[in-house]
């Protein structure tokens, strides 16, 4: 049995963690808690994350929520010097990139998916899916800049920083956000989605 559990389905947040686990290849038992059946609010799991959301990891009987935290922990912990860089500098810029997607992009993006694949044809909101694309113009520039001048977002080796940001876009696709004007991002996310462990962690959400 392995000792790592990762709670929730890979079509979740919890797609984040399964695509570290396996650029670690680590042994892992993905325990599949659906939030769209009620799991994440029965009690069982509510021992595990309070707040009923995933993912959720038990590592060894360390428990930990919250996607962000739960991947920078894994990819100190089994990739430090790899995935996850040695120097305290590069170390913050790996904080400072992971909140920022969790900050400038997820609301937008997931705002933009939920209105153009997501919902029933009659629910969506196309002002509101717009206007989601609209405000990620800013960040995306950001980004763009940022992977201008490197491959990566810390230098030219894909790490945790890259995995983490590259998820929450992983949805800007069934999102039919438009790259265009941001050459640079698109292909950085590119290169990011074509690794081996995220098309093996896309082949789980099949």
């Amino acid at each position: 049995m392995a000792q790592l559990k990762i709670y929730g389905i890979p079509r979740s947040r919890a797609f984040r963690t399964l695509w570290l686990a396996k650029e670690l290849g680590l042994d892992y038992d993905n325990v599949a808690i659906d939030f769209a059946t009620g799991e994440t609010r029965q009690p069982a799991y509510l021992k595990i994350n309070p707040n009923g959301h995933v993912p959720a990891i038990d590592d060894d009987g360390f428990v930990l929520w919250e996607s962000m935290a739960i991947n920078l922990y894994l990819a100190k912990k089994y990739g430090s010097g790899s995935l996850y860089p040695r120097r305290l500098e590069d170390e913050g810029h790996a904080w400072q990139w992971s909140f920022w997607g969790m900050t400038e992009l997820e609301r937008p993006v997931l705002t933009a998916m939920f209105n153009r694949a997501i919902y029933p044809e009659d629910k969506r909101d196309a002002a509101a899916a717009d206007a989601a694309e609209k405000a990620l113009q800013h960040p995306f520039g950001v980004l763009d800049g940022a992977v201008s001048a490197q491959s990566y977002l810390l230098g030219d080796a894909f790490t945790v920083a890259d995995l983490n940001v590259a998820a929450i876009l992983s949805w800007a696709r069934p999102a039919r956000i438009d790259f265009t004007a941001f050459p640079k991002a698109a292909d950085w996310l590119s290169r990011c989605a074509l690794r081996p462990a995220a098309k093996a962690a896309r082949d789980l959400q099949r």
